[in-house]
């Protein structure tokens, strides 16, 4: 690499890296919530986890082309892990987060030497066969795991000094200062070398050994964070609701976060965001309408985003915000 490009290459991270007005308006109303809407601070925190889940897998999917369809593995791994250190005699939530997302990531590396062996049509079977495979091992090792009745007596004890209470605040404070903290470590992962050798394996995997970049170790990587996020994400779950259940393994679970990236906008962290803010809304309106064909109403808005803006709905915005700045 040229010293001009290497120039050119420094001062394009260097503007990626700096942070919009439109960035930093959307953390300040993400505060909102505290103030004019206490009686939702509960799905609130939910919207929080969710988003840091789909932050996790646009990593992997967005910015470095692996598809997934079993990232729930990882979220139940988190939620059961930090279930388990609760109910046995250590329910101090920041140690059993970091705990969680340490020992998903050492999984997750080890899994990656199988994702890495693997593209297209053979990787989505092969990330939904583990998914499916850890649900039913969850499931069949119910003399740990509760099975279908889910893990009984978590007890997490207060965050710093705050007690979990019944409204949520504590709750969504500490899931909105997870998120940001996550958030900030994507966003200087991806405005990295890392991350643009990231965005070349998504957009040509075969060229990179012909520039000296060891692609597989890249993937390897970045999946053991994906992995680890994912974990934090469901020891969250658990700690701010104290209950674990087999849904946070299920396939549907892998599933709505894909869809939340399409809605979104994928190989864009605000995308992820995004999409689970919209998702999350739109289920909590949408069940209260009708509990069991709200998802009809999902894939409709799936299709119009599909048809009209391919690049997600933040990929639609950036365009019109685009236009009108010229």
């Amino acid at each position: 690499m040229t010293d001009v490009t290497r120039t050119d290459v420094q001062t394009w991270l260097a503007r990626q890296s700096r942070w919009s007005p439109y960035e930093i308006a959307f953390w300040i109303a993400a505060l909102v919530p505290f103030v004019l809407f206490p009686s939702y601070l509960t799905l609130a925190s939910q919207i929080a986890i969710t988003a840091l889940f789909a932050l996790s897998v646009d990593l992997v999917l967005g910015y470095a082309g692996i598809v997934t369809l079993g990232h729930a593995m990882f979220f139940g791994f988190g939620a059961y892990f930090a279930g388990l250190t609760s109910k046995y005699g250590w329910g101090e939530p920041l140690t059993g987060l970091l705990l969680a997302g340490l020992a998903a990531a050492v999984l997750g590396y080890v899994i990656s030497f199988l994702i890495t062996r693997v593209q297209h049509l053979a990787l989505i079977m092969v990330t939904m066969g583990l998914g499916l495979l850890t649900h039913e091992l969850a499931n069949s090792m119910s003399w740990l795991t509760g099975g279908t009745d889910g893990l009984q007596g978590v007890d997490t004890w207060p965050v710093l000094g705050f007690e979990f209470d019944l409204w949520g605040y504590t709750a969504y404070a500490y899931a909105l200062a997870v998120l940001f903290i996550c958030f900030l470590f994507c966003r200087r992962l991806v405005n990295s070398s890392f991350g643009l050798a990231l965005r070349g394996v998504r957009e040509n995997v075969r060229r990179m050994p012909a520039i000296g970049s060891s692609y597989k170790a890249h993937l390897r990587l970045v999946y053991a964070i994906s992995a680890g996020m994912a974990a934090i994400a469901g020891a969250l779950l658990t700690q701010t609701t104290n209950t674990v259940s087999l849904d946070t393994l299920s396939f549907q679970r892998s599933a709505d976060v894909v869809v939340m990236l399409i809605l979104g906008g994928t190989g864009r962290l605000y995308g992820a965001i995004l999409g689970a803010i919209i998702f999350m809304i739109a289920r909590d309106q949408l069940s209260d309408m009708n509990p069991q064909y709200w998802y009809f109403w999902i894939g409709i808005l799936l299709m119009l985003v599909v048809l009209f803006m391919p690049k997600g709905i933040l990929g639609g915005l950036t365009r019109l915000i685009g236009r009108r700045d010229e």
